[in-house]
Parts: C-alpha cells; structure tokens; sequence
C-alpha cells in the first residue's frame, strides 16, 4: 500500500503526481503477488478479482496477477472427509467408491471423484438414467470460514487507510470492489446457493445441444457438500488436443461468447468464473461449464444499457457508446468525450481483430496525459463481475482464435434475438415524437420573437451570460492573487523588522516569503499525470508469441 501511494505522490501525502515507469510498477507488482500467496486463500481470491480492475490498478499490475491462478495445495483428506461426513453421514453408507486424492484443488475448496448407487428413486431424477454414475464432489476446505472472516476484517481495517492514497474515482471503484469482494466470497462457500444457481442456468439452456452443464445430485449434497454429475472433457484452452481432435476452435470461440450473451442480457443469470480451468470441451465440440460458486445476476436496467451499448458497437456509433457507459455509471460526465472517442475506436479496431497503429496508440496516451488527470473509468457494483466475465471471456476466445470478431458475433446474436430492429422501431417512434414537438414549437416561435422585437425596441431587454469556467482558471487567477499579496506584505515585513533590529522577526518573516513564492511558482506549473501505456489483449498475445 505504501509502495503503490509513494508511487502516485511524491511525498506520500502532499506533492504532485509522480510519473512511474512501467518497470517499477511490474516491480511493485511482482512483491505484490508474492505476498498474496503467503497470505493464503482469502488473498489469492482478491488478486484474481484485482487482475480483472483496470479501474483499480495500473497495466503492469493487471499483466501480473492475471497470472495468479486458484491453484493452493489441497487439504489433508482426514479434515476434508470429516466435512463430508458431517453433512452427508458415513462416506462407506453414501459412495460405492471415493478417490481420496483429488482431481481439483481450490482456495475454497477441493473437488474429488466418486461414484454413486443411482438405483434410488431420487438420483435416478436427478442423473436421468438408473445404475452407478460418476459424480464430482466438492467439499469446502476444513476451518475456510474462520479464517475468511479474519482475512476479510483486515481487508475492512485496511481499506480506509488505502483510500487516503488515491483519488475520487479510484476510491469509488475501491470501495465497490471491497464490498463486492465481502459479498463474492461468501457466496462462494454457500454449496446450497451455488446449487440453486446452477439448476437455474442449466434450464436455461436445457434443449441446447451445444452445451453441457452438470446435474445437481441433491440427495448427496448440502451447504458444505455439492455433489454433481462428472463430465468429462478436453480443456478449452488445450489448443493443440482440441485440434488434434478436429475441433472446430472458431465456432467453439463463437458458441462461448454468444452463451455468455444469453446469459447477461437475455437470462439475467450468469457463470461469472469462465478461466480455462471451468470450461472444457467434450469429445463432440459441446462446451462444458464447471464450477457455479462464483455467479451472479443482472437486474432488467443493466441490461438494456448493456444492449444499448452492444448496438452503438455494432453500428461504430460512438456518441452512442460513451452515452450508454455514462447512463450505466462506467464512464464519469466530466470525462473529456472527444478523447474518450478515440479509445473507443481504439478498442474496436482491435475487438474487430484488426491491427492497431501504434503511433495512433502514442497520440492518444499523450492526449489523456494533457487532458484527463481523474481517471475517468470507474464501476458500479452491479458491474463488477460482468466485467470479469467479458474479461476472461475475450482471454479465452482469443486464445482460442486470434483473429475471432467479437463484434461480428454480438451483431449477429443482437439480430437473430430482434434486439436491433426493436431499437431501430424504438428510434422511428423517438423520431416521430421529436418531429411532433418541433411542429408544435414552430407555432410558438413567431409571437415570442415578436414580443422580444417589441422589447429591443423599448430598450427593455437583458442579455444574462454565465461563463463556464470547466479549467479553474477564477480559481488559479484568485490564489495567484493572495500568493502575490502575502509575499508582497512578508517581504515588506522583513524589511521593516530588519529595520527594527529585530532579527527574529525578520527571519520569520523571510521564511513565510520564501514558502509563499514557492507556492505561487507552483500555481504556474502544468500537472503531471502518470505515464501509462493503454493495454490491448490481442496485441499482447501477438507480442508474447513472436516473443516465444
């Protein structure tokens, strides 16, 4: 913490913006991610959640703790077996088989592979089919809650000490992330609420051949336990195996995108934790999802702004993007729109998966160093976890298919679901209403403007201006005043108690005279902001295979 406000202020407290290289934040980052490891589950969960807010942190962090992955040596099986056989009873009544070792460790929790008696009335439901089944078990860790309600009370003790350290918009985006964070976690653990999430989403795509989700087995879980059906597959970013099998890695990018499309903007109900390590592919190119902890929902306003947004994408309409993110609460009114076009073109060309000129990309961060000084992103809790989602889901599609087109693919789900021809009738409908209102306004403009002419021509009319004064310079101009009238009044001072022979005085009052011309210096010095190079996940890709 101390690292990361030294970094943004030259002085801890007080001076102005310091501009850091790329360098010292990779290197800031790097202790940064040592230490969450020592810390333990809790803190692992939040540098995943941390690698997904470039709100938050600078690029070079972001690059480094997206390589944290959820991966802690898995618990002795003589606690873990204690948890199941607390909620379940004895392990030899409940499984025909049980592999100790197990096939998936998590900071949560850890997932092991048994095998069931489906003859039962209740499993038979519940699998689909009669006879022994494989299952998957997850059992959370022994002792996690103890220690994430410690881990979580430090993060609550440290929080308020963070925020002194960084700006408005970043102490926004911090304090959402916390609370976000608390909710996240606590959710995780709750095996009956991931239980319920996952039936939920599974219906939703019950019909779809193109998608396999697992089937809660009730009868063997509970809020410490969640038993599923076992599906094996290949995993999705296992790209040489998934060729080796003739996979169609394009159309599998493209069923996993528009999946996650349904989910946010049609269902309302997401997996929210896509990293390779939840998805695989099975033998006949059906995508796999694992792992319901982390999920969420998004209320019916989002997601019409999300499709507002998605449409103004689809048809390069710029004006129509920064309105969406300011009406959703992701992009700050003030924030200057003529810059912020430009990114956004940026960041189509290379959604579109075309090359980005990188004298453009140097134009832009110099003009967001001259004009932006608060960063103008930042995001509402109802987000959070979206954003997560599209993050690791343009991760794994590129990786998948490094020319895939994610807006290609949004344009056509937008389509077939009628989404855009509902905004283009909503449009003729706006455009008929403004058309009406015009009319009516034309009949009232004629007898105002002659009243007006009646009063110019009494000498009766008044002109109010108001200046808008967006760059501060009343205030700039108003301190520069007072600094030039203290100074002047503490060399007068000083010159008059030297006179006075009174030396003490005088050396007081030369001191005051010298922090004041110190302090009307600096009112004419230009800000600095901090050097930042804008981050784009298919150009990384590129560099770091022509690197290898």
């Amino acid at each position: 913490m101390l690292a990361f406000a030294r970094d943004r202020r030259r002085f801890l407290l007080f001076g102005r913006p310091r501009r850091v290289d790329p360098e010292t934040h990779r290197r800031r980052a790097e202790l940064l991610l040592e230490s969450l490891l020592t810390l333990g589950p809790t803190f692992i969960k939040l540098g995943q959640l941390l690698s997904t807010r470039p709100d938050v942190l600078p690029p070079a962090y972001i690059e480094v703790l997206s390589s944290l992955q959820d991966d802690v040596p898995p618990a002795a099986w003589p606690g873990a077996k204690a948890v199941l056989e607390e909620e379940l009873g004895p392990l030899e009544n409940r499984f025909e088989e049980f592999d100790t070792e197990p096939i998936s460790g998590a900071s949560l929790g850890q997932v092991y592979r048994a095998r069931i008696d489906a003859e039962t009335e209740a499993i038979r439901a519940d699998t689909g089919r009669a006879g022994g089944h494989d299952v998957a078990v997850k059992i959370r860790r022994p002792g996690i809650e103890d220690l994430v309600r410690a881990d979580l009370r430090v993060i609550k003790w440290s929080l308020p000490i963070l925020l002194y350290f960084v700006d408005e918009a970043r102490s926004f985006s911090l304090e959402n992330l916390a609370d976000e964070f608390s909710k996240t976690i606590r959710e995780e653990m709750d095996y009956e609420r991931e239980a319920e999430m996952l039936t939920e989403i599974k219906s939703n795509f019950a019909g779809d051949d193109r998608f396999r989700i697992p089937t809660v087995i009730e009868s063997h879980s509970g809020p410490r336990v969640l038993t599923m059906e076992y599906i094996e597959g290949t995993k999705i970013n296992d790209v040489e195996e998934l060729e080796r099998r003739g996979i169609d890695r394009t159309e599998i990018a493209e069923n996993l995108e528009r999946s996650y499309l349904q989910m946010i903007i049609e269902d309302g109900v997401f997996h929210a934790d896509p990293h390779p390590g939840n998805l695989a592919v099975t033998d006949d190119g059906k995508i796999v999802f694992y792992d319901f902890g982390m999920s969420g929902r998004v209320d019916s306003f989002v997601q019409d702004k999300i499709v507002d947004f998605y449409i103004a994408v689809a048809n390069q309409d710029i004006d129509g993007i920064l309105d969406a993110l300011v009406e959703i609460g992701t992009l700050s009114p003030d924030a200057d729109r003529g810059v912020m076009a430009e990114v956004m073109e940026i960041a189509i060309q290379d959604a579109r998966g075309e090359d980005i000129e990188q004298y453009r990309v140097n134009q832009i961060v110099g003009q967001i160093e001259d004009s932006i000084y608060e960063f103008p992103l930042r995001l509402p809790k109802n987000l959070a976890l979206v954003l997560r989602v599209a993050t690791v889901v343009e991760g794994v599609c590129v990786t998948l298919d490094e020319d895939f087109d994610f807006i290609s693919t949004a344009t056509g789900f937008l389509t077939e679901q009628g989404y855009r021809e509902e905004t283009v009738r909503q449009y003729v409908d706006e455009t008929g209403k403004q058309l009406r209102r015009t009319g009516e306004s034309l009949t009232r403009i004629a007898p105002k403007a002659e009243r007006a002419l009646d009063r110019l021509d009494r000498d009766d009319l008044y002109v109010r201006i108001g200046l808008e004064d967006k760059e501060n310079v009343f205030d700039k101009l108003a301190k520069r005043l007072v600094y030039g009238m203290l100074l002047t009044m503490s060399l007068f001072s000083t010159g008059v108690l030297y006179a006075l022979e009174a030396p003490r005085g005088s050396i007081v009052a030369a001191v005051v005279a010298v922090i004041v011309l110190i302090q009307l210096y600096r009112s004419f010095r230009s800000p600095k902001s901090i050097g930042a190079k804008p981050q784009f996940t298919r150009q990384n890709l590129r560099q770091r295979r022509g690197e290898e």
